[in-house]
Order: structure tokens, then C-alpha cells, then sequence
């Protein structure tokens, strides 16, 4: 009973997050500071969306740990669809904290719009629909 509490209050904020994540990616400008704030707003709506996989994943009995580990299994039980795009969303939310020169910016934030927004918004929507099944 605990598990479910708690991966329910975690979908709970990654929904708040997605929210945040997608006003800043359906803008079509930004100033410098905005282009940060997208960035951001990936990392935390990613690191949420991970952590909430596992908490689903614990809650029905499979015990991961890491986020690797976390997306494997998660495309194993058909809550992720394309493993390799999420294995790549977890390497680039780890190179986008050392970007720094406005071209790596730019590609990052055409990058997040144009392929990690969709598959998190994905995941988001599959999550919500396990939660309301289990009502």
C-alpha cells in the first residue's frame, strides 16, 4: 500500500513538471534565460519520469535500481516504447549540463522539441492510464 502512495504523489509531481515542460517546449522563441529554463525543465520532468517508472515498477513486485536499469525494464513491461530513444534521453540529460556555446543550445533545445518532448509526454500518458485502471 505504501508503494502505491508513493508512485502515485511521484506521478503526481511529474505531472506538474510535464505541465511546466510542455509550455516551454511548444514556444517558438526564446530569450537566453527561457532557453535555460527548457533545459531544466527537461532534466527535472525526465529524472521524475524515470523515478516514477521504477516506483510503478516496484509497486508490481520488479525491484530496480537505476535509471538504465529503470528504462530497460519499463520497455520490457511495455510502459516505454522505444528503449534505445530513452536510453538516449538519459545520456543527453546528462550532457546538458556541460553545454555551454549557443550552437549545443540550440540543438539541444530542436532536440528536446522535436524528439525527448514526445516520448516523455508518452510515458506521461501511459502512466496516468495505469493509475486510473487501478482506481
Amino acid at each position: 500500500m505504501i508503494t502505491e502512495i508513493r508512485w502515485r504523489q511521484r506521478l503526481e509531481n511529474l505531472n506538474k513538471a510535464f505541465k511546466h515542460f510542455e509550455s516551454a517546449c511548444i514556444r517558438d522563441r526564446y530569450n537566453e534565460l527561457e532557453l535555460a529554463g527548457l533545459v531544466k525543465s527537461y532534466e527535472l520532468t525526465f529524472e521524475l519520469c524515470w523515478k516514477t517508472l521504477k516506483d510503478y515498477l516496484y509497486e508490481a513486485g520488479i525491484d530496480v535500481n537505476s535509471p538504465r536499469e529503470t528504462i530497460k525494464k519499463a520497455y520490457q513491461t511495455a510502459l516505454l516504447e522505444n528503449a534505445d530513444q530513452w536510453l538516449n534521453a538519459l545520456d543527453y540529460r546528462n550532457k546538458f549540463s556541460h553545454i555551454y556555446d549557443e550552437k549545443m543550445v540550440n540543438d539541444a533545445v530542436l532536440y528536446i522539441k522535436e524528439t525527448l518532448y514526445p516520448i516523455i509526454q508518452r510515458c506521461v500518458k501511459i502512466l496516468n492510464e495505469k493509475a486510473m485502471e487501478h482506481e
